[in-house]
């Protein structure tokens, strides 16, 4: 069957479409990807804007034209921090379920941090042993770790580039002294939550998602993605720590001439990158690698699992 998952995040409106049954890889059929930037819409109140909420359902009702172009008969719809951290949160799922028929499953970051972990666990599989899962997104960190397709502990920060980049590198490129103080925090609140984890033992293999990761491992030299899903990719700590002050001196019209890094994504990569850095000093990884599947490929298959479920039972 044709499923639809359509991702409401913190940067992008993003709907994937795949051919999928219970059992098989799912394998893409369409990408709709949409730069909305939510979590850089809210206004000092912490809502979404009216002008956000109206681009929104404009981006919602193109997806689902485009997710009928495509024979979709399931879609997943869900979003995560930008609007679940909204203060008219209620407000913004009530107009867009009212002007496009989308009930927007709202995922904890527990909940994101968990479907990520199922995700890379079924990429890699049992043999990758404990696997200690980093994801950066646009509005929060997430971090999980276990042996098992559920992991043992999962937690998520609110330390996403695109939210530390508007409130804390407003300069262009950022001032020295921002980054210095952005560079604390960061470690500050990461550090907190390395006891949770350092208490189950060290990782067997040491995994990072999302498209922070994919251009950070990309300027350290790994595989294109035109080179296919399949190349393995990875980023070392040693390469990254001498990226990150060469990133921060740079405009963000001097990053996105880099190779693999998006114009969208561009003003996002130094607080990204000074956060991949944190995480992986603070959690003594030395390389890790990058994961071609994350949270929708993770939401696709919690579907497919409970179809599977039901089909077994009938």
């Amino acid at each position: 069957m044709r499923l639809g998952v359509l991702d409401v995040g913190s940067n992008t409106v993003h709907l994937l479409v795949v051919d999928a049954h219970p059992g098989a890889r799912p394998l893409p059929a369409h990408s709709h990807k949409v730069e909305l930037r939510l979590a850089q819409l809210l206004d000092d109140a912490g809502a979404i804007g009216p002008e956000g909420v109206d681009k929104l359902v404009a981006v919602i009702q193109d997806a689902l034209q485009a997710a009928e172009d495509k024979g979709v008969v399931d879609l997943l719809p869900f979003a995560t921090s930008a609007v679940r951290e909204a203060s008219n949160a209620d407000d913004v799922l009530a107009r867009v379920q009212a002007e496009t028929g989308v009930e927007l499953q709202v995922l904890s970051g527990s909940e994101e941090a968990r479907l990520t972990f199922l995700a890379a666990r079924r990429w890699f599989g049992w043999s990758a042993g404990k696997l200690l899962v980093l994801d950066i997104g646009g509005g929060s960190l997430e971090i999980a770790y276990g042996i098992d397709e559920q992991p043992d502990t999962a937690v998520s920060l609110p330390l996403g580039a695109g939210r530390l980049t508007a409130g804390w590198l407003p300069g262009d490129p950022p001032d020295p002294d921002d980054i210095r103080s952005l560079r604390r925090h960061v470690r500050a609140q990461i550090a907190r939550t390395v006891g949770e984890f350092s208490r189950f033992g060290a990782p067997d293999h040491v995994v990072a998602t999302s498209k922070t990761f994919k251009q950070l491992a990309r300027l350290a030299g790994a595989a294109r993605s035109t080179d296919g899903l399949y190349v393995q990719r990875e980023l070392k700590r040693e390469s990254l720590q001498t990226l990150v002050p060469e990133l921060a001196a740079m405009t963000t019209a001097e990053r996105a001439a880099l190779p693999g890094v998006s114009e969208g994504r561009a003003n996002q990569l130094v607080a990204g990158a000074l956060v991949a850095e944190a995480a992986m000093d603070l959690f003594a990884v030395k390389t890790l690698e990058v994961c071609p599947w994350a949270l929708r490929e993770g939401v696709i298959l919690r579907r497919l699992d409970h179809m599977g479920t039901h089909m077994g039972t009938e």
